[in-house]
């Protein structure tokens, strides 16, 4: 049974910092494209940040230069870096993982992340 499990969310104040963190299990980890999406209230799911398997990242405008993905194979457990966090961060954030070889992507339930002073 494939299970992606996210933490890390909770409130920070307008400028903090956040670490992200989704754990996978039930797949060969290593073999996977990793994703983090976004999601705010009324809004659709956004892709926030991905990394390949062997390790190239790419990212929205919206989170250059503030957050950084990055996966640890050896943990199964892919990060998202929040640096600079703005209000509009605000969201549920998902992680997914992708491979050529299956259907649709792999979801976890996803983490609160509230920024507000």
């Amino acid at each position: 049974q494939v299970q992606l499990v996210e933490s890390g969310g909770g409130l920070v104040e307008p400028g903090g910092s956040l670490r992200l963190s989704c754990r996978a299990s039930g797949i060969r980890f290593s073999s996977y494209m990793l994703d983090w999406h976004r999601q705010a209230p009324g809004n659709q799911r956004e892709l926030v940040a991905a990394i390949t398997s062997g390790g190239i990242t790419t990212y929205t405008d919206s989170a250059k230069g503030r957050f950084t993905i990055s996966r640890d194979n050896a943990k199964n457990t892919v990060y998202l870096e929040m640096n600079s966090l703005k209000p509009e961060d605000t969201s549920i954030y998902y992680c997914s993982a992708r491979a050529p070889w299956i259907a649709r992507p792999y979801w976890g339930q996803g983490t609160q992340v509230t920024v507000s002073s």
